[in-house]
Protein backbone atom coordinates (compact mmCIF):
# COMPACT_ATOMS: atom_id res chain seq x y z
CA UNK A 1 0.00 0.00 0.00
CA UNK A 2 1.46 3.34 -1.02
CA UNK A 3 1.98 6.04 1.98
CA UNK A 4 0.21 9.14 2.48
CA UNK A 5 1.47 12.04 1.38
CA UNK A 6 2.06 14.25 3.73
CA UNK A 7 1.19 18.02 3.51
CA UNK A 8 4.24 20.33 3.09
CA UNK A 9 5.25 23.77 1.33
CA UNK A 10 8.02 25.38 -0.40
CA UNK A 11 8.87 28.83 -0.95
CA UNK A 12 10.63 30.24 -3.97
CA UNK A 13 12.66 33.10 -3.29
CA UNK A 14 13.61 35.80 -5.67
CA UNK A 15 15.63 38.89 -5.33
CA UNK A 16 16.93 41.08 -8.46
CA UNK A 17 20.93 41.71 -8.29
CA UNK A 18 22.63 44.18 -10.53
CA UNK A 19 23.43 41.30 -13.06
CA UNK A 20 19.74 40.13 -12.92
CA UNK A 21 17.60 37.65 -11.66
CA UNK A 22 18.56 35.69 -8.28
CA UNK A 23 16.80 32.48 -6.73
CA UNK A 24 18.11 31.47 -3.07
CA UNK A 25 19.16 27.82 -2.63
CA UNK A 26 19.87 26.39 1.00
CA UNK A 27 21.69 23.48 1.27
CA UNK A 28 20.88 20.60 3.56
CA UNK A 29 22.85 18.65 5.87
CA UNK A 30 25.23 15.63 5.08
CA UNK A 31 23.59 12.42 4.62
CA UNK A 32 25.41 9.31 4.99
CA UNK A 33 28.32 11.30 4.09
CA UNK A 34 27.42 13.03 0.76
CA UNK A 35 26.91 16.26 0.56
CA UNK A 36 22.91 17.59 1.10
CA UNK A 37 21.30 18.51 -1.90
CA UNK A 38 20.31 22.36 -2.68
CA UNK A 39 16.43 22.96 -2.07
CA UNK A 40 14.04 26.16 -1.28
CA UNK A 41 13.00 26.80 2.27
CA UNK A 42 10.38 24.72 3.41
CA UNK A 43 8.77 21.31 5.15
CA UNK A 44 6.21 19.26 6.46
CA UNK A 45 2.71 21.28 7.58
CA UNK A 46 2.75 21.14 11.41
CA UNK A 47 -0.34 21.48 13.68
CA UNK A 48 0.30 25.06 13.98
CA UNK A 49 0.17 26.04 10.88
CA UNK A 50 -3.35 24.20 10.34
CA UNK A 51 -6.36 26.84 8.90
CA UNK A 52 -9.68 25.50 8.73
CA UNK A 53 -9.12 21.49 10.12
CA UNK A 54 -7.08 21.41 6.67
CA UNK A 55 -3.79 20.23 6.58
CA UNK A 56 -3.74 20.17 2.75
CA UNK A 57 -5.49 23.63 2.28
CA UNK A 58 -3.03 26.30 0.20
CA UNK A 59 -3.79 28.74 3.96
CA UNK A 60 -2.26 25.91 5.80
CA UNK A 61 0.73 25.21 3.42
CA UNK A 62 1.20 29.25 2.86
CA UNK A 63 1.76 28.94 7.17
CA UNK A 64 3.87 26.12 6.66
CA UNK A 65 5.83 27.44 4.19
CA UNK A 66 6.57 30.91 6.25
CA UNK A 67 7.26 29.19 9.16
CA UNK A 68 9.58 27.30 7.25
CA UNK A 69 11.42 29.49 5.69
CA UNK A 70 12.10 31.71 9.03
CA UNK A 71 13.38 28.23 10.70
CA UNK A 72 15.73 27.24 8.24
CA UNK A 73 16.96 30.86 6.77
CA UNK A 74 16.02 33.43 9.42
CA UNK A 75 14.14 35.05 6.77
CA UNK A 76 10.27 36.76 7.09
CA UNK A 77 8.03 36.16 4.11
CA UNK A 78 4.67 37.67 3.81
CA UNK A 79 1.96 34.95 3.50
CA UNK A 80 -0.20 37.26 1.48
CA UNK A 81 2.85 37.69 -0.85
CA UNK A 82 2.69 34.38 -1.67
CA UNK A 83 1.79 33.75 -5.26
CA UNK A 84 1.57 29.53 -5.88
CA UNK A 85 3.50 27.86 -8.69
CA UNK A 86 2.67 24.46 -8.86
CA UNK A 87 1.94 21.26 -6.62
CA UNK A 88 4.20 18.68 -6.82
CA UNK A 89 2.89 14.90 -5.21
CA UNK A 90 5.78 12.23 -4.50
CA UNK A 91 5.25 8.72 -6.48
CA UNK A 92 3.29 5.92 -5.12
CA UNK A 93 6.83 4.24 -4.91
CA UNK A 94 8.67 6.45 -2.63
CA UNK A 95 8.72 5.15 0.96
CA UNK A 96 8.34 8.71 2.28
CA UNK A 97 5.54 11.03 0.19
CA UNK A 98 5.20 14.29 0.45
CA UNK A 99 1.99 17.00 -0.92
CA UNK A 100 4.04 20.01 -1.83
CA UNK A 101 2.50 23.48 -2.45
CA UNK A 102 5.58 25.58 -4.45
CA UNK A 103 5.67 29.53 -4.00
CA UNK A 104 7.24 32.15 -4.92
CA UNK A 105 7.96 35.37 -3.15
CA UNK A 106 10.33 38.73 -3.45
CA UNK A 107 12.64 39.08 -0.56
CA UNK A 108 13.28 42.62 0.24
CA UNK A 109 16.96 43.82 -0.07
CA UNK A 110 17.12 44.37 4.19
CA UNK A 111 16.76 40.80 4.82
CA UNK A 112 20.41 38.37 5.59
CA UNK A 113 19.63 34.78 5.14
CA UNK A 114 21.26 33.33 8.43
CA UNK A 115 21.15 29.10 8.22
CA UNK A 116 20.35 26.92 11.20
CA UNK A 117 23.70 25.22 10.81
CA UNK A 118 22.24 21.87 11.51
CA UNK A 119 19.18 20.84 9.29
CA UNK A 120 20.49 23.63 6.51
CA UNK A 121 24.00 24.56 6.42
CA UNK A 122 24.56 26.66 3.56
CA UNK A 123 23.27 29.06 1.05
CA UNK A 124 23.80 30.71 -2.33
CA UNK A 125 21.62 33.41 -4.46
CA UNK A 126 22.14 32.23 -7.53
CA UNK A 127 20.92 33.45 -11.48
CA UNK A 128 18.84 30.26 -12.89
CA UNK A 129 21.21 29.55 -15.87
CA UNK A 130 24.21 29.71 -12.92
CA UNK A 131 22.67 27.15 -10.96
CA UNK A 132 21.62 24.69 -13.61
CA UNK A 133 25.16 24.95 -15.26
CA UNK A 134 26.43 24.08 -11.42
CA UNK A 135 24.19 21.31 -11.30
CA UNK A 136 25.72 19.95 -14.67
CA UNK A 137 29.27 20.75 -13.73
CA UNK A 138 28.41 18.43 -10.60
CA UNK A 139 29.34 21.78 -8.04
CA UNK A 140 25.72 21.21 -6.42
CA UNK A 141 22.65 18.85 -6.66
CA UNK A 142 19.15 19.11 -7.44
CA UNK A 143 16.22 17.45 -6.61
CA UNK A 144 14.36 17.37 -9.89
CA UNK A 145 10.94 19.94 -8.54
CA UNK A 146 14.16 22.41 -7.62
CA UNK A 147 15.69 21.96 -11.19
CA UNK A 148 12.14 22.25 -13.20
CA UNK A 149 11.83 25.11 -11.27
CA UNK A 150 14.55 26.72 -11.50
CA UNK A 151 14.54 25.88 -15.63
CA UNK A 152 11.16 27.92 -15.13
CA UNK A 153 13.07 30.56 -14.07
CA UNK A 154 15.39 31.52 -16.98
CA UNK A 155 12.71 32.94 -18.65
CA UNK A 156 12.35 35.62 -16.62
CA UNK A 157 15.02 38.95 -16.37
CA UNK A 158 13.06 40.22 -12.85
CA UNK A 159 11.63 38.95 -9.97
CA UNK A 160 8.27 40.80 -10.18
CA UNK A 161 7.43 39.75 -14.06
CA UNK A 162 8.99 35.66 -12.81
CA UNK A 163 6.07 36.17 -9.66
CA UNK A 164 3.34 37.65 -12.20
CA UNK A 165 4.06 35.51 -14.68
CA UNK A 166 4.06 31.75 -12.72
CA UNK A 167 1.45 33.08 -10.92
CA UNK A 168 -1.30 33.16 -13.22
CA UNK A 169 -3.20 30.47 -15.16
CA UNK A 170 -3.79 26.71 -14.20
CA UNK A 171 -1.91 25.50 -11.56
CA UNK A 172 0.25 22.65 -12.62
CA UNK A 173 0.10 19.81 -10.28
CA UNK A 174 2.80 16.97 -10.73
CA UNK A 175 2.42 13.10 -10.20
CA UNK A 176 6.01 11.98 -12.10
CA UNK A 177 5.52 8.70 -13.31
CA UNK A 178 9.18 7.23 -13.68
CA UNK A 179 10.26 4.82 -16.58
CA UNK A 180 13.19 3.11 -16.56
CA UNK A 181 15.48 2.95 -19.31
CA UNK A 182 18.67 1.46 -20.37
CA UNK A 183 20.85 4.68 -20.14
CA UNK A 184 18.59 5.91 -17.19
CA UNK A 185 15.27 7.25 -16.67
CA UNK A 186 12.55 9.54 -17.81
CA UNK A 187 10.24 10.54 -15.22
CA UNK A 188 6.37 11.60 -17.22
CA UNK A 189 4.39 14.75 -16.37
CA UNK A 190 0.67 15.38 -16.56
CA UNK A 191 0.29 16.23 -20.27
CA UNK A 192 3.01 13.91 -21.63
CA UNK A 193 1.27 12.08 -24.36
CA UNK A 194 3.30 8.88 -22.55
CA UNK A 195 1.97 9.87 -19.10
CA UNK A 196 -0.99 7.94 -19.03
CA UNK A 197 -0.33 4.50 -20.85
CA UNK A 198 3.11 4.50 -18.79
CA UNK A 199 4.91 4.74 -22.41
CA UNK A 200 7.63 7.22 -22.83
CA UNK A 201 7.74 6.47 -26.52
CA UNK A 202 4.03 7.53 -27.21
CA UNK A 203 4.23 9.91 -29.54
CA UNK A 204 2.68 13.22 -29.34
CA UNK A 205 3.26 16.14 -26.44
CA UNK A 206 6.04 16.47 -24.17
CA UNK A 207 6.35 17.28 -20.46
CA UNK A 208 8.79 15.07 -18.70
CA UNK A 209 12.56 15.45 -17.13
CA UNK A 210 15.59 13.14 -18.60
CA UNK A 211 17.66 11.48 -16.04
CA UNK A 212 20.78 10.26 -17.73
CA UNK A 213 24.38 10.14 -17.22
CA UNK A 214 25.23 13.38 -18.69
CA UNK A 215 22.62 15.18 -16.38
CA UNK A 216 18.94 15.82 -16.04
CA UNK A 217 16.92 17.54 -19.10
CA UNK A 218 13.60 19.15 -18.72
CA UNK A 219 11.16 18.88 -22.19
CA UNK A 220 8.15 20.62 -22.41
CA UNK A 221 6.07 21.60 -25.56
Amino acid sequence: MAAIPKPSATIVLLRDALAGLEVLLLQRSRREGKPGPWVFPGGKVEASDVVGGDPSSLESARRAGVRETREESALEVDAGALAPLSRWITPEISPRRFDTWFFAAVLPRHQQVRVDGSEMVGHRWLAPGAALAAQQAGELRLAPPTFVTVSWLQAFSGSDEAVQALGVGDLLTFRPKICRLPEGAVMLYPGDAGYEPHDPEREGPRHRLWALPSGYRYERG
